[in-house]
C-alpha cells in the first residue's frame, strides 16, 4: 500500500483504563474480526491475561479502514501493557509507531503510569492523540479530566476525544483523528531494505517468527537478508500480518508492520531491536531501543534436577517473547543446579514463572528476591552482587550501597498522611508534592527498591482505598547498613534462604523465617536448632522438638533401675544421632517457606 495510507499507532494508558476494550472496538468498526469470531478482550490472547484482568504482551493487528474521505487506509495497531513492570513492552512497541493513543479514565483521571506511558511516547517524539474513555459512567468528570490532561501532562485538552469503548460510542471519531492527526510514515534509506524486529515468538513448526515494522524497502519471500546484531544471513520463507490471527502476504512495503519466518531454529539468534537489511545492498542500521536492565533477581531451579535442560531450552524460548528477562546458570548446595533470573519487577517474576509452569510444564521453585547491591571493599575494588551466596566476608566490606528508585504516588488528599506514614516505615524520603486536582495529589519521593518488592504496591492499594496508583523509575545508589542474613538448621547454613536485609528489620526477618521454617520442617529423633544469624551472631531462634519413642513400654512394674537404664541408653543414642545426623530438609518445605 501506499505509505501516505498508512498509519502506524499504539494504544497506551495506566492499567484498567480501557486499552483492551477500545482495541476491541476499533476491531469491530473496521470489520477486521467478524460478529461471530468477536469476544470481549480479543488481543489477550493468554489464559494468564484473561484470569487477571491484564495486558501482559503487546499484540499487532491490521486493518482496513474507509475514512469520510472515501481513502482507504491501512491502521497497525500496537495494543500494549498498561503495568509498570512490563513498560519494556511498551518502549519496544512505540518504536515501531509514528503515533499513540493515550487513553484516560473519565471517572479516575490522570494516574501515575498514565504519566510514564506519556514520557515514553514523547522521548520518541511520537503523536499523542488523548482519549478520554469510560464517559457514560455516572461519576464520569470530561471537564475535569480535561484539565489534567493539560496541567500534569502538557498536552492540549482541546483535541482529546471523548469516547465510551464498552458503549460503543465515539469510536468513528477515534479512528478519523488517527487518519488526520498521526503522521504517516516517511521512507528512511533511500529505498533500500531497513526493517526493525520489535517482537519475536518461537513456533515448534517454524522456528523464531520475528515481528518486523518495515521503514524502507520490501520483505517478500525468497528475500536474502541480513540481521545486523548477529551477522546471520537469513532466506525469508513467509511474510505475514495479523487481523489479530496471522495471515501470509505477497510483500510487506515501507510503513507496514507483520511478521516473517525463515527457518531460525535458535533462539539466540534473534535479538530485539535488531535491524533487517538486504544482504548484497545493505542500509544504515536503526538505533533499536534501550538495552533493559533487571531490577529484581531470583533463583528459578528444577523441582526435579533430570529437568536442568529441558528447563534451560525452556528458558530461552521465553527470553525470546519476553526480552526484558534475563537468564543465567547458577548451582546452590540445597537446590542443585539452576538459573539465576533477572526481572524488572516482582509482577513480572510471577507472570514468568506462571508461563512456564503453563506454556512449558515446568515444576519449578524460585528463591527470595534480591536486587543488585554494590559493594566496595577495603582493598578500594567494587563488586557487584545479586545474590546473598556471593556476598563477602564481612570484615573486608568497606561499603554497601542500595538501588534506590524515584516514586510517582498519585492518591486522595486525605490520604497524604497515611502514604506519608508508608514511606518513612519503608525508609523512603518524601521530596515534592504536587496537586492534580481538588481531591487528589501526587507525591514524589525516593526510597530504596527492596523495600518496594513485595507489598508496596498493595499496601497503597489498601491505603487509598483502590484509588491511589503508583510508578516507578531508577534513581542510582545510596549507602545503607545492609546485611547478610543467613538460616542455620542443625548449624548447617542453608543457602536457599540466605537473604540481604536492612540491619534494623534482620531481627523481624529472622524470627519470621525462623517460625515458619519450625512450621514446616518435620519432627526428627533429636531437637533441631533453626537459628537466624549475622556472621557469626545468632539473632533469633526456634527449636523442633524430638520425637520420643516410649523406651519403656514394655516393662511391666520391677525395679525402678530398670527404666533408667533403658532411658540412659536411648539419651545416649540420641546425643550420638545429633553428632553425625543432618537434617534432611523435603523439597515441599523449601516451596512452602519461599511463598511465605
Amino acid at each position: 500500500m501506499d505509505p501516505a495510507h498508512i498509519r502506524n499507532f499504539s494504544i497506551i494508558a495506566h492499567i484498567d483504563h480501557g486499552k483492551t476494550t477500545l482495541s476491541d472496538r476499533l476491531l469491530q468498526k473496521t470489520n477486521t474480526v467478524s460478529e461471530r469470531e468477536m469476544e470481549d478482550q480479543l488481543l489477550d490472547s493468554m489464559d494468564l491475561e484473561r484470569e487477571r484482568g491484564i495486558t501482559i504482551k503487546s499484540h499487532p493487528v491490521t486493518m482496513a479502514y474507509t475514512a469520510k474521505n472515501g481513502e482507504t487506509y491501512e491502521l497497525n495497531l500496537i495494543d500494549t501493557p498498561g503495568h509498570v513492570d512490563f513498560s519494556y513492552e511498551v518502549s519496544r512497541s512505540l518504536s515501531a509507531c509514528e503515533g499513540a493513543l493515550l487513553i484516560v479514565d473519565a471517572a479516575q483521571g490522570v494516574e501515575a503510569q498514565t504519566v510514564a506511558n506519556v514520557h515514553l511516547a514523547m522521548k520518541q517524539n511520537l503523536e499523542i492523540i488523548p482519549v478520554i474513555n469510560k464517559i457514560d459512567l455516572p461519576h464520569a468528570d470530561v471537564n475535569r479530566t480535561i484539565t489534567q490532561i493539560e496541567d500534569v501532562l502538557a498536552i492540549p485538552g482541546e483535541n482529546a476525544v471523548p469516547c465510551s469503548a464498552k458503549e460503543n460510542i465515539g469510536i468513528e471519531d477515534i479512528l478519523e483523528a488517527i487518519v488526520e492527526r498521526i503522521p504517516p510514515p516517511e521512507p528512511t534509506a533511500e529505498g533500500k531494505l531497513q526493517a526493525l524486529g520489535y517482537d519475536s515468538v518461537y513456533d515448534p513448526y517454524k522456528g523464531v517468527i520475528i515481528h518486523v515494522r518495515v521503514f524502507d524497502g520490501e520483505l517478500m519471500v525468497g528475500k536474502s537478508v541480513r540481521m545486523h546484531h548477529s551477522q546471520k544471513t537469513i532466506e525469508i520463507k513467509e511474510v505475514g500480518s495479523f487481523n489479530p490471527k496471522p495471515y501470509v502476504r505477497d510483500k510487506l512495503g515501507p510503513g507496514e508492520t507483520g511478521y516473517i519466518t525463515a527457518n531460525i531454529r535458535s533462539p539466540r539468534d534473534v535479538k530485539m531491536g535488531d535491524t533487517i537489511t538486504d544482504t548484497h545492498n545493505p542500509a544504515p542500521t536503526l538505533d533499536g531501543f534501550k538495552e533493559v536492565r533487571p531490577m529484581v533477581y531470583s533463583g528459578i531451579y528444577p523441582i526435579d534436577s533430570v529437568d536442568h535442560e529441558h528447563l534451560k531450552n525452556n528458558l530461552a524460548k521465553l527470553q525470546l517473547n519476553d526480552p526484558a528477562f534475563v537468564y543465567q546458570q547458577e548451582s546452590s548446595t540445597a537446590l542443585g543446579f539452576g538459573f539465576r533470573c533477572g526481572f524488572l519487577g516482582l509482577l513480572h517474576l510471577e507472570i514468568v514463572q506462571e508461563r512456564l509452569r503453563r506454556e512449558y510444564d515446568m515444576d519449578i521453585i524460585s528463591t527470595y528476591p534480591n536486587v543488585i547491591y554494590r559493594i566496595t571493599l577495603t582493598d578500594q575494588t567494587e563488586q557487584i552482587i545479586d545474590n546473598p551466596a556471593h556476598m563477602p566476608d564481612p570484615s573486608m566490606i568497606a561499603l554497601i550501597e542500595e538501588p534506590v528508585v524515584h516514586t510517582y504516588i498519585i492518591c486522595p488528599n486525605e490520604n497524604i498522611g497515611d502514604i506519608m506514614n508508608l514511606m518513612s516505615e519503608k525508609r523512603g524520603v518524601m521530596e515534592d508534592t504536587e496537586t492534580i486536582d481538588g481531591s487528589r495529589v501526587m507525591l514524589k519521593g525516593t526510597v530504596p527498591l527492596n523495600e518496594i518488592l513485595i507489598d508496596f504496591h498493595d499496601r497503597i492499594k489498601s491505603i487509598t482505598r483502590g484509588y491511589g496508583s503508583m510508578d516507578y523509575e531508577r534513581a542510582g545508589y545510596q549507602e545503607a547498613k545492609m546485611v547478610k542474613l543467613d538460616m542455620l538448621v542443625n548449624e548447617e547454613i542453608v543457602d536457599a534462604f540466605s537473604c540481604i536485609v536492612h540491619r534494623d528489620k534482620a531481627e523481624q526477618r529472622g524470627k519470621a523465617l525462623a517460625e515458619k521454617l519450625k512450621e514446616v520442617i518435620p519432627r526428627q529423633q533429636f531437637k533441631v536448632a533453626i537459628q537466624a544469624a549475622i556472621g557469626g551472631k545468632v539473632i533469633a531462634r526456634k527449636t523442633v522438638s524430638a520425637m520420643r519413642k516410649d523406651v519403656t513400654a514394655k516393662c511391666y512394674g520391677g525395679d525402678i533401675t530398670r527404666k533408667r537404664k533403658l532411658l540412659d541408653k536411648q539419651k545416649k543414642g540420641k546425643k550420638r544421632m545429633k553428632a553425625i545426623g543432618s537434617v534432611n530438609i523435603p523439597q515441599d518445605a523449601f516451596i512452602k517457606v519461599l511463598k511465605a
